[in-house]
């Protein structure tokens, strides 16, 4: 049976950088290490981290972040939580068996500016210490837990100081389908670094890697979505369930709140998947990213292409439909978590700890026993 976050954090006491091997720290890690072995646990375990704030939670993410790392093959060394003169100050050190390195920093809060020159100086230091051979063998990664505008501003930094080859940034989001790929598909730890890594001259291995993945249907976990059936020439109501991401300029939420609880509408890509099927008179339920069900609604016309101003992009959302009858619970998400999963028809016959980002990547239709589950007309 899977634990919360909140009960394990309760179990091992407040995090800090004590010293020690029956330190909360400690507990923590080890706890992670006996008892967390498939990707989908620590995706629960995350999604609590970003959707409750504090040091608590804040110092739970850097660990996580780390054990991550695990399951992408590298060993990992956990840094401070906080950083003391006298001692190197990154959040993980994560190496390969290729002797490569990643020193990493993980954002979780935009409290404090980020500067690139602390990062940078974290790596000469290593280097200083003979921990990393050189900046050929180094790299040094942002992981961020929600996007925010500080996060253009940084990826702008890295661009103007020249700085591509020495950092990058990839979202707690990427890092968690990169270890769910390495676990469901026939991606091995030198794929992982081939994309972790500034790209090189040659880009066949990033190409060989997707050619693999496309090639694997059998391992696909996304349902295809089907025509809807007619009985007696009347057509059945379906139910669908479809992503929202934050993005530097607007949380999930706040692209809900605008577009379904103001405008209620919503708009659909070229190649959403669905968007030839939904019809009025059918369902739809909305996921933050990283959250949960936050909202749901009627459709009450089928999309047409006519760019909407509401929409934060309308020349890549151009396909519009109206929504009638909305319920907004943003802040109080129903939590997609292993007890939930287990109740839900999509996953009969699957292990509700194993990787299930496939459940929330795209739009899908979904049984009306799981619609009214996920939002909350069933208990």
């Amino acid at each position: 049976m899977s634990i919360a976050l909140n009960q394990i954090l309760s179990l091992v006491g407040n995090l800090d950088d004590s010293p020690g091997e029956n330190t909360p720290r400690e507990r923590f890690r080890r706890f992670l290490k006996e008892n967390v072995t498939e990707v989908g646990q620590i995706r629960d375990y995350v999604q609590e981290c970003l959707r409750i704030t504090g040091t608590q939670y804040n110092r739970a993410l850097q660990d996580l972040v780390n054990y991550i790392a695990h399951f992408l093959g590298f060993e990992v060394t956990f840094g401070r939580y906080q950083g003391v003169k006298g001692e190197i100050g990154f959040d993980g050190h994560w190496i390969s068996a290729q002797n490569f390195h990643i020193v990493v920093e993980i954002k979780t809060t935009d409290v404090y500016a980020i500067k690139t020159a602390t990062l940078m100086n974290y790596i000469n230091e290593l280097i200083s210490e003979k921990k990393i051979p050189s900046w050929d063998k180094a790299l040094g990664i942002y992981v961020v837990g929600r996007p925010d505008p500080q996060m253009k501003q940084l990826e702008n930094s890295i661009i103007a100081e020249n700085q591509t080859q020495k950092l990058r940034i990839i979202s707690v989001e990427s890092l968690l389908s990169l270890a769910e790929m390495m676990n469901e598909y026939d991606i091995n730890h030198d794929d992982i670094l081939d994309v972790l890594r500034p790209s090189g001259p040659t880009i066949d291995s990033i190409v060989d890697l997707m050619a693999r993945v496309v090639a694997e249907p059998e391992k696909k976990e996304i349902e295809e979505i089907t025509t809807v059936s007619k009985i007696a020439d009347k057509r059945e109501i379906s139910y669908w369930m479809t992503p929202v991401k934050s993005d530097e300029m607007q949380t999930a939420e706040d692209v809900i709140n605008t577009l379904v609880g103001q405008g209620k509408i919503y708009a659909f890509g070229e190649r959403t998947p669905g968007r030839r099927h939904i019809q009025a008179n059918d369902w739809i339920c909305f996921y933050a990213t990283a959250n949960g069900i936050v909202a749901h609604a009627k459709v009450t016309s089928k999309p047409v292409n006519k760019p909407h101003k509401l929409v934060r992009n309308p020349e890549l959302y151009p396909w519009t439909f109206h929504l009638d009858e909305v319920h907004l619970y943003l802040d109080d998400p129903i939590i997609i978590d292993a007890p939930l999963r287990n109740r839900l028809d999509s996953f009969k016959g699957r292990d509700p700890n194993k990787s299930w980002a496939w459940f929330v990547q795209a739009t899908r239709k979904i049984s009306q026993h799981d619609f009214e589950i996920l939002t909350r007309r069933k208990k």
